[in-house]
């Protein structure tokens, strides 16, 4: 599939794709006559889990050093499945921390409402006199 399609279908812009393939966290797409990126559709399902990693907010170094695990292939399982498990404890603390704010959120909104309808009903005991 070509660069343009890969986007469509991810999401991500041709510069990103092309970017993430410079850097290594894709692998160099095959080119054909054309000499335009021809990508296997599989890699999809790799663009994928990537996505996951970032919108968990693992670090680009730390991506890139998977990606490059993942490449040498399955003697790195170990050390790639370290990685991951460091990386989860990090979103777990992380998902902890986003509870404890939505706490206090829900608290502040709380105030305000109260606030809200404590001066609403002096103002609707006078309309009923």
């Amino acid at each position: 599939m070509k660069i343009g399609e890969l986007a469509t279908r991810t999401g991500l812009t041709a510069h990103t794709l092309r970017y993430y393939e410079r850097i290594g966290l894709l692998p160099r797409a095959y080119r054909g006559a054309s000499k335009q990126r021809d990508y296997d559709p599989s890699i999809i399902v790799w663009i994928e889990f990537l996505l996951r990693l970032k919108t968990t907010n693992m670090p680009l170094k730390k991506m890139l050093h998977y990606a490059k695990l993942r490449e040498v292939g399955s003697s790195t399982d170990t050390a790639r499945a370290e990685l991951l498990k460091a990386h989860r404890a990090d979103v777990k603390n992380h998902i902890i921390e986003l509870q404890n704010c939505l706490k206090i959120l829900d608290h502040k909104i709380a105030g305000y409402e109260n606030a809200s309808l404590q001066k609403a009903l002096p103002h609707a005991k006078q309309h009923t006199k």
